[in-house]
């Protein structure tokens, strides 16, 4: 997932009032929404407890629960609430909604919750007027948005008037990082040491491209996921880089059955490996066991960061192995392709030319995808391919400032000019980046409906080169409006 949103607070907007003058010893931050959105997971992610019972379960938290968070080395106290939801005056709901609405009223920074995958409702909608109306300074935090099934959601959330929303997994700790940095800024706190020279809007930084932040929370592993046809060697390169024989390999296909994790480090880098399933045409697939196995594999997919498509040298990018680099790249994940048994290859600059070229045409929605020449079996170019890995995971977690990107879009707009539709010309107002893992832009337009995807290839294609993003797949979507910070 993603890195969130970062909300230019130096932008006026209905949420991002003055921060005020508090009466408390340490800031208080409110965590706030309707049931079951996850704000008892935040809330437990953000103070590092278990505190806060969580579950499937709406309406679990009924009173409101207080503990202290770090935040790069500043403590807030938050306050966990009830879920918001209409009721009949003195109902228990009713009496926790009053909960909730005194803990806005007592808080500095109230933290409104969505559920990114299930979108915008009526009730985020009824409540954020509450929020709104509190005259507090509001953060709108997108939980639920690992992989891409929270980007509808996401999206729509620009339309509570509470700023761009930042998007987050509580569960998994993704996003935790921008949204520690946007509490800090809400409130007024000092950019800590390690982050002033990342701030936003910082006009000296040489290309405002933002690294994904150090979340003191948890340190996380990189998921990589190894994925190809049976027999490509996938168990061999893993026990290749953990050097010893952790996986059963052998020339039989389908050994390996399900997808089994294993953890290493590299240059000091945590790296958690997933050896999955050779993946098959579905019609050749008969077997129950292979059907569970392949199943499990594409779960991989969707859970790993980065993905390496594991292919034979001997028989190159047949159609199986272009069906599973399509799957990781509308997963939205990072994708490094890796041909093994390379030390078998005679013409080996022909090959690659050949394997480059077929790839480049069948998988144009993410060009430049990096490639590496490998043996498994004799351990050679490991550190070429490790390397790889990190570099395009970085490129994955990219950020661009909103300031920078809006600046980019004033130039790619005066060197070739929205077409002309029924006469009358459209016009792009905003762009942002909503999220990254991949990286996420959404652009702004009271037209939006109107711009032909020729258009929008040329803004997506002109991001990738302007903020150097090869190899990743890249979201852009337009919205209706002209700036998701003018007041509703």
């Amino acid at each position: 997932m993603a890195r969130g949103i970062k909300i230019p607070f130096q932008c006026p907007g209905p949420s991002l009032t003055s921060p005020v003058e508090r009466p408390h010893p340490i800031p208080v931050v409110a965590i706030v929404g309707r049931p079951n959105v996850g704000k008892s997971t935040l809330f437990n992610r953000l103070t590092g407890t278990r505190a806060a019972l969580v579950s499937d379960l709406p309406g679990l938290t009924r009173d409101r629960r207080e503990g202290t968070a770090d935040l790069f080395g500043t403590d807030v106290r938050l306050v966990d609430t009830a879920g918001l939801e209409e009721a009949e005056r003195g109902s228990i709901a009713d009496r926790m909604r009053k909960q909730s609405e005194q803990a806005i009223a007592d808080a500095d920074l109230v933290l409104f919750v969505i559920d990114a995958r299930a979108g915008v409702t009526a009730a985020d909608s009824s409540f954020a007027r509450i929020a709104r109306n509190s005259g507090k300074p509001v953060v709108l935090v997108a939980n639920k948005a690992e992989g891409n099934k929270g980007t509808d959601g996401l999206l729509d959330a620009f339309s509570l008037g509470l700023g761009a929303p930042i998007a987050i997994s509580a569960e998994h700790g993704e996003g935790i990082g921008d949204l520690i940095e946007d509490i800090r800024a809400a409130l007024g706190l000092k950019a800590p040491p390690a982050a002033k020279k990342r701030r936003r809007g910082d006009d000296d930084a040489p290309a405002e491209i933002e690294p994904t932040p150090k979340v003191p929370v948890r340190t996380k592993p990189v998921r990589v996921a190894i994925v190809g046809r049976p027999n490509a060697g996938k168990s061999t390169l893993v026990n290749a880089l953990l050097g010893e024989e952790r996986m059963i390999t052998g020339p039989e296909p389908g050994l390996t059955r399900d997808s089994v994790s294993t953890d290493l480090e590299w240059k000091g880098q945590h790296i958690r490996l997933f050896d999955t399933a050779g993946l098959r045409k579905k019609a050749k697939i008969t077997d129950t066991a292979e059907k569970l196995s392949a199943s499990d594999a594409v779960r991989a997919i969707r859970f790993a960061e980065v993905v390496v498509l594991l292919i034979d040298a001997e028989r190159p990018f047949e159609h199986q192995d272009l069906t599973i680099g399509h799957r990781v790249a509308e997963e939205g994940r990072a994708l490094v392709v890796a041909v093994n048994k390379w030390d078998l290859v005679e013409d080996k600059q022909k090959t690659l030319r050949e394997l480059k070229k077929t790839l480049a045409e069948s998988l144009a929605q993410v060009p430049n995808v990096p490639f590496v020449a490998i043996s498994a079996r004799s351990e050679s170019g490991l550190d070429q391919l490790m390397s790889a890995i990190a570099k395009i995971h970085a490129i994955w977690n990219r950020r661009v400032s909103t300031p920078q990107l809006n600046r980019w879009l004033e130039e790619a707009l005066s060197r070739h000019s929205p077409p002309a539709v029924h006469g009358k010309r459209i016009k792009i107002r905003y762009v942002t980046q909503p999220s990254t893992r991949p990286p996420t832009f959404v652009a702004f337009s009271q037209r939006a409906d109107a711009l032909p995807q020729s258009y929008v290839k040329y803004l997506t294609n002109s991001l990738r080169e302007t903020f150097d993003l090869p190899g990743v797949p890249i979201r852009f979507s337009l919205r209706k409006g002209e700036n998701p910070y003018a007041k509703k």
